[in-house]
């Protein structure tokens, strides 16, 4: 199964000097029976990339959650067993976790198909974007537009081989 787990910069490079992304249970998402209720459309193709967009809105949280991570969003795309993802058969904890599934353990970095992540000219947008997420989950609905503006950028595609360059010399 392809899931997408939300990083940060500072994520990813904690996953590659330990050659495993986290340590389990991970958050992630991927094509659910939620995810298909709420996007309403059969293309796998159009539902992965609802998904990877509920990854990088998640990133945007951890990125609100960290102040001193560069503002750019990281969503890595791993296949993993169907057996090692729960709680996609129809769960739907919430209004804003269609796709949400957990994965049990750490994902060797060799499991991960690819990387995706803000160019750097999205970094203003995301940092505003992660500044208004608050009051933005409160209803504020000029929050929500700074929020969805960070949406405007597409996250780029990167190759497994490219994480170096990504997570700086050093790292």
């Amino acid at each position: 199964m392809r899931v997408y787990v939300p990083l940060t910069l500072p994520g990813l490079a904690e996953a590659y000097k330990a050659g495993e992304v986290g340590a389990g249970p991970l958050v992630a998402y991927a094509v659910t029976p939620a995810l298909r209720e709420w996007y309403l459309s059969e293309d796998v193709e159009e539902l992965e990339y609802a998904a990877l967009g509920r990854a990088s809105l998640a990133s945007l949280r951890l990125l609100a959650r960290d102040p001193g991570a560069p503002r750019r969003r990281v969503v890595v795309a791993v296949d993993v067993p169907d057996g090692q993802v729960s709680g996609g058969a129809g769960r739907m904890p919430g209004p804003g976790t269609p796709g949400e599934v957990r994965v049990a353990g750490a994902v060797a970095l060799a499991k991960v198909a690819s990387v995706h992540v803000d160019s750097a000219d999205a970094e203003q947008d995301v940092a505003a974007a992660a500044g208004a997420l608050q009051a933005a989950d409160g209803g504020d609905d000029d929050a929500q537009f700074v929020v969805d503006g960070a949406e405007d950028h597409e996250l780029l595609w990167y190759a497994t081989q490219e994480i170096p360059n990504l997570v700086g010399p050093g790292d």
